[in-house]
């Protein structure tokens, strides 16, 4: 009886120790550097957006915030590599609308935007711009219509490949103006916009940041925001949105947001997020997130779970809807 009375006594101070020693174990977060991972290849919106963000959290956060590039197999690479990572805080990822159309549109998934991953916060939002050339029958989303709908052939729009977000949506312009586009795709909008510019096609939809330097150029034009009305940002203050353009369920808005792997505790994810949000509210950050054309928007990790399935369940059916099977 005395042995097992012993035995039990030392289980319950371990077991207040341990609890005692928690709090300050994670307390001590971070000592040594923190991963973010961005599933593309450096130097597009969502690479520089990351970088504004981890270099100022490693100005305030108590180490360096490195930035990971792992592009390949349209993210599944890097975004596959963040869910499997130990769920310590030192691995975050940036995942963004293309994680939530995936499901929708691609057969085997190695991983689960929901079930994989802890929100951390949301960074931001930024209307999709439908961009076209210089000619006269481009001079305004009105007469872009007009004219394609005289047509008997149609004119080409470019998007990005099969189930990705300018295709979805260049689908949905068809399906909301009735009018049959021929879809042509391409390897991204780069080369995309660039045939725009050439004529080669009429239209695409792609971000501020993919197209201002062929706008600033006087070489495309930017037509139409897919938001309700028109939005306050540099380089689009005067392109009208769905509402003053007669259209309506076309509103879609590429987002960014930070997550790390699930079950990452919560004492650390509450870290993170303070973190993230206080970089959102810097000046340089936010200077930086303005000339890629991103309103800013912090989140608490429930509003952006909830955000996250909403999206999911909505381009699971806009896929449906349109006929596009996964692959």
């Amino acid at each position: 009886m005395q042995a097992m009375q012993r035995r039990a006594f030392l289980a319950a101070g371990s077991a207040a120790l341990f609890t005692a020693a928690a709090p300050r174990a994670w307390a001590a977060f971070p000592d040594k550097p923190i991963k973010l991972i961005v599933p593309w290849a450096a130097g597009g919106s969502t690479d520089a957006i990351a970088r504004a963000m981890a270099q100022r959290m490693s100005q305030t956060i108590g180490s360096s915030v490195i930035v990971d590039n792992r592009p390949g197999a349209a993210g599944q690479i890097g975004t596959e590599a963040a869910a499997k990572a130990a769920p310590d805080g030192y691995t975050l990822s940036i995942v963004e609308l293309p994680h939530a159309i995936a499901p929708a549109v691609t057969m085997r998934l190695p991983y689960d935007l929901l079930r994989d991953f802890t929100p951390v916060t949301m960074i931001g939002t930024s209307p999709l711009v439908f961009f076209a050339g210089m000619d006269d029958d481009s001079r305004d989303f009105k007469t872009f219509i007009k004219t394609a709908a005289s047509r008997p052939m149609p004119p080409a729009i470019a998007h990005s490949g099969a189930g990705t977000v300018s295709h979805l949506a260049a689908e949905l312009l068809a399906s909301r103006t009735k009018i049959k586009f021929n879809m042509v795709p391409y390897r991204g909008s780069a080369p995309a916009l660039t045939d725009v510019a050439a004529g080669t096609v009429a239209g695409h939809f792609a971000t501020l940041a993919s197209g201002s330097s062929l706008v600033g150029g006087n070489r495309i034009r930017p037509l139409l925001v897919t938001s309700a009305q028109r939005v306050n940002i540099p380089g689009l203050k005067d392109v009208p949105g769905l509402a003053e353009s007669g259209l309506k369920g076309l509103e879609i808005d590429q987002w960014w947001a930070m997550v790390a792997p699930a079950t990452t505790p919560l004492e650390v994810i509450e870290r993170l997020r303070r973190e993230a949000i206080a970089a959102l509210d810097h000046p340089s950050v936010k200077e930086r997130m303005a000339v890629l054309g991103v309103q800013l928007k912090g989140s608490t990790t429930g509003e952006l779970r909830a955000f996250m399935r909403a999206e999911a369940e909505r381009w699971q059916k806009v896929a449906h809807d349109i006929g596009l099977q996964p692959q």
